[in-house]
C-alpha cells in the first residue's frame, strides 16, 4: 500500500478511515493540504472492471469518481465529497428535488448502450438468486424449510419477469439508492448526482434501478417523491405507462425477496445483526409491490412460505 500511494503521489497524505458498507471494500479519504483523494482497498473484487465501468459513465457526462492510480485490489479515486443524499433530504421538498436529480441520470444512462460484456440480469438470473431468501431468511426466522415451495416462488417469479421485464438493454447500477448518491451541487444537469457503487453492474430491465431507488432498504421514501420520480421517468423516455409499472412491482419484488435473504445471511455468516433492524422496511416495500395485480399469483405462493418479521422473528434472525 505504501509503495501504491507513492508512486501515485500521495505517500505523506493524512489517512482517515471512511465507514464502510455490506461489502469487503474499505475507503480511506487521503487529505495533503486543500487536496483530498479517496483510496479504495478491495482485495476480493475486481478493481479494474470498477475503473473501466467509472470511465463508461465518465464518457457519457455522468459523475463518477475519476480514477487518479490503479493497482491490483487497490484504486486512488477523485473524492466527490461527503454530501450523500440520504443526510441531505432533511424534508420533503427537499427529498422530492434530489431524487429527481437522481431519476435524471438513470434517463441520461439509459440513452447510451451499455458496456460490453457486462453479466445479464435476465429472468433466469433474477429470479436464481431470490432463493437466497429461503436459504437464510426462512431457516433463521424458524420457518419449515420447503424447498417445493422455494421452487414454486422462482419459477412463478421467472416466469414475471419474463413476461413484465424482459429487456437487458441497459446498464443496471444494481445498488442504486440515497447512500450511494451524491448531490453536486456545482455542476449541471444529471452530473448533478454522484454515482459511487456501481462494480457489480449488470445489462438488465430499465426499471431495476429505478425501483432500487424509491424502495430503499435504508430509509422511508415518500409516496409522492416515489410517484414523482415514476411520472418523470415516464414523461423523459416515452415508456408506456401500464407496462413500466408492472416491470416496477415484478422488480420491486425480485429485490426486495433478495434483501431480505441477504440481510439475513450478513446477520449469520459476517455478524452484522445491524441489517436485522432494517427488515420491516423491507418487509413494507414487498408488500407495497405485491399489491399490483400482476403479482397476485406470487403473493398467493409467499404468503403461507415467508414469516413475517414479529419481533420474535428478528430477535431469532440476531440471534
Amino acid at each position: 500500500m505504501k509503495d501504491f500511494l507513492l508512486n501515485a503521489g500521495w505517500g505523506d497524505a493524512e489517512a482517515h478511515p471512511l465507514a464502510g458498507d455490506a461489502s469487503s471494500r474499505r475507503y480511506t479519504r487521503l487529505t495533503r493540504g486543500a487536496e483530498s483523494a479517496i483510496l479504495m482497498d478491495d482485495p476480493e473484487g475486481d478493481v479494474a472492471l470498477f475503473a473501466r465501468l467509472a470511465r463508461h459513465l465518465l464518457s457519457i457526462d455522468l459523475s463518477a469518481p475519476r480514477v487518479l492510480a490503479e493497482a491490483p485490489g487497490k484504486l486512488l479515486l477523485e473524492d466527490l465529497g461527503d454530501g450523500l443524499v440520504a443526510r441531505l433530504c432533511t424534508d420533503a421538498e427537499t427529498e422530492k428535488r434530489l431524487y429527481l436529480v437522481a431519476t435524471d441520470a438513470l434517463i441520461a444512462l439509459h440513452r447510451h448502450a451499455p458496456p460490453e460484456d457486462l453479466p445479464l440480469a435476465d429472468a433466469a438470473h433474477l429470479s436464481r438468486i431470490t432463493g437466497l431468501v429461503f436459504d437464510a431468511y426462512c431457516p433463521g426466522s424458524g420457518a419449515r424449510h420447503d424447498p417445493e415451495a422455494r421452487d414454486r416462488v422462482i419459477a412463478a417469479l421467472h416466469d414475471l419477469i419474463a413476461e413484465h421485464a424482459p429487456e437487458t438493454d441497459v446498464m443496471i447500477l444494481r445498488d442504486y439508492h440515497a447512500e450511494n448518491i451524491l448531490w453536486l451541487p456545482e455542476r449541471g444537469g444529471a452530473a448533478r448526482a454522484g454515482l459511487l457503487d456501481f462494480q457489480d453492474a449488470l445489462k438488465g430491465p430499465r426499471a431495476y434501478d429505478l425501483i432500487s431507488l424509491i424502495r430503499d432498504a435504508r430509509r422511508d421514501v415518500s409516496k409522492a417523491t416515489a410517484e414523482g420520480c415514476i411520472r418523470h421517468y415516464l414523461a423523459e423516455t416515452g415508456a408506456e405507462e401500464a407496462r413500466f409499472r408492472s416491470a416496477l412491482a415484478v422488480l420491486g419484488v425480485q429485490r426486495s425477496l433478495r434483501i431480505l435473504g441477504i440481510f439475513a445471511s450478513l446477520a449469520k455468516t459476517r455478524d452484522k445483526p445491524q441489517y436485522i433492524d432494517l427488515i420491516p422496511r423491507v418487509w413494507n416495500n414487498l408488500q407495497t409491490d405485491l399489491a399490483h395485480p400482476a403479482l397476485t399469483e406470487l403473493r398467493a405462493l409467499l404468503e403461507p412460505a415467508l414469516p413475517a418479521p414479529t419481533p420474535q422473528t428478528l430477535e431469532r434472525l440476531k440471534s
